[in-house]
């Protein structure tokens, strides 16, 4: 099992995570939503595509920036489609660590 952490809430956790380029991406549907607030950053990467990204929200701490996801990736990263990764101080831990 993989956890997205911030602010001592579990905000992603899934046994199905994608790993690209050391960041664990989660299925959409394992994302608690409401701790996600739309971002205005937009970021290029040359092989995978577009990435929008959001500010991870708990009570108070707001994580900038801390998750991004590749709505219409590439077809070579494909398998990130619907799949949301985190950094910026959101932790990320497998099996329960």
């Amino acid at each position: 099992m993989v956890r997205a952490i911030w602010n001592d809430v579990v905000v992603a956790e899934s046994d199905e995570t994608v790993l690209v380029e050391g960041h664990h991406y989660f299925p959409l549907d394992s994302v608690a939503q409401e701790h996600l607030r739309s971002s205005e950053l937009i970021t290029r990467c040359f092989w995978k595509g577009t990435a929008n990204y959001y500010d991870v929200v708990v009570d108070d701490a707001v994580a900038k920036d801390g998750a991004w996801t590749y709505r219409a990736p590439s077809e070579a990263a494909g398998n990130i489609r619907d799949y949301i990764a985190f950094w910026h101080g959101v932790r990320v831990v497998a099996d329960g660590g």
